[in-house]
């Protein structure tokens, strides 16, 4: 699920504010992923949740320079 959410996170960065919603909740379900005990004993699903967490923080940072010169103009 994170990894969809960052994906989109990153899509969406032109979006006024959706790629910065998608992209916490991406970090978010990621983060949720990685604390439970059957994704820590199984190295793909751990390889998966933090590659998740990793789009999402892309998304987050895109969308926050896509979003930095539209603040400059209010």
């Amino acid at each position: 699920m994170s990894i969809a959410l960052g994906a989109l996170s990153i899509a969406s960065f032109w979006v006024v504010g959706l790629g910065f919603l998608l992209g916490v909740a991406a970090v978010v379900c990621g983060a949720i992923a990685t604390s439970r005990s059957a994704v820590v004993d199984d190295e793909a699903a751990s390889l998966r949740a933090l590659l998740g967490v990793v789009a999402g923080a892309a998304g987050i940072t895109v969308s926050a320079i896509a979003l930095l010169p539209m603040l400059a103009h209010l």
